[in-house]
């Protein structure tokens, strides 16, 4: 018995029945309410965050250019050009002492708390026994704001009754007097930073070494690398989105540090940062909003000569592979 055929359709005539393509682009298309509900869940976020963020941004670069103490309207303004920058470049004497914080601040963060972040995420993703209470007691810190880092090391480094003075023995004979003195305050609070810093950076590379395909370490262990080859390698490179986003917000937290040396000693006799010296120009009692829109334009050049620089090296390095 012979299957039943369709007779063959004449010439000039096509199928009526819709395409696999065009079913799915219909299956795909959003009905109105939902394109209402998705414009207002993309639009309210996207028009706060230019009325917040990008209008007052645009506000400082153009208030810059100005000479205002921000007393009367915008008609009292006094438009002086790039006077600010050349007054803050040469005649500031604040303005260098925090640039070179700031810098000594940015390597430090890169350096220190980065290899120890690397490190503690490589030990904990060896399945250690109470992996899981290490890794919230390292990341613990991250949870406390800048403010109350600084507090809490303000304890730890009070000159006679502090924890490390009485821990060297140094309470009673010769206090070191950790926070007043200039020459080493910097780098005791930079101490108190990376302790907060490291928590994060261990929690990213955690994160990208879970994420690592264990093909690559077996066929490494196959061709006889032992555990240094197959980290330095195989796993290491396979890192770099993760190393691009380590760099990116170190060089965001430690351009952007404010909380901890403000409630140390407001940002002074040694602890004088960019962002101290923005604070102190519009808010302060000199209150030149031009001089502090200029030090945050600086700011923000410095955060994007840094960011732009490590990603265009890193895009096209991807390009030639």
């Amino acid at each position: 018995m012979t299957a039943l055929q369709s007779p063959p359709k004449p010439a000039g005539t096509t199928d009526p029945s819709p395409s696999p393509r065009r079913g799915r682009r219909r299956a795909t298309a959003l009905a109105p309410r939902d394109k209402l509900v998705l414009g207002l869940m993309l639009g309210i976020p996207s028009l706060v965050h230019l009325v917040l963020v990008w209008v007052p941004a645009m506000g400082s670069i153009a208030l810059s250019f100005s000479s205002w103490d921000g007393i009367g309207g915008f008609e009292d303004i006094e438009w002086v050009g790039f006077q600010n920058y050349v007054d803050i470049f040469t005649r500031y004497p604040r303005f260098w002492p925090a640039v070179q914080h700031n810098l000594i601040w940015l390597l430090f963060l890169i350096v220190v708390p980065t290899v120890a972040g690397l490190l503690l995420a490589v030990l904990l993703d060896r399945q250690l026994r109470f992996g899981r209470l290490y890794q919230s007691a390292l990341y613990l810190p991250m949870v406390l704001s800048l403010a109350l880092v600084g507090f809490i090391w303000q304890l730890i480094y009070q000159p006679e009754q502090g924890l490390l003075n009485n821990v060297l023995g140094t309470a009673s004979t010769d206090p070191v007097n950790w926070l007043g003195d200039p020459d080493i305050n910097l780098y005791a609070v930079l101490v108190a930073a990376g302790w907060r810093h490291t928590g994060y950076i261990m929690l990213l590379y955690l994160a990208g070494l879970k994420a690592v395909d264990p093909a690559l370490k077996e066929a490494a262990a196959l061709d006889g690398a032992n555990a240094r080859q197959t980290f330095f390698q195989v796993t290491f490179p396979v890192l770099k989105p993760v190393n691009v986003v380590v760099l990116v917000v170190t060089v965001i937290e430690g351009l952007r540090a404010f909380d901890i040396v403000y409630v140390i000693n407001k940002g002074r006799n040694g602890l004088e940062l960019l962002s101290v010296l923005v604070t102190d120009n519009i808010i302060g009692e000199s209150s030149r909003i031009g001089w502090g829109s200029a030090l945050a334009v600086i700011l923000l050049l410095i955060s994007l000569g840094f960011i732009i620089t490590y990603l265009f090296q890193v895009f096209r390095e991807e390009e030639r592979a």
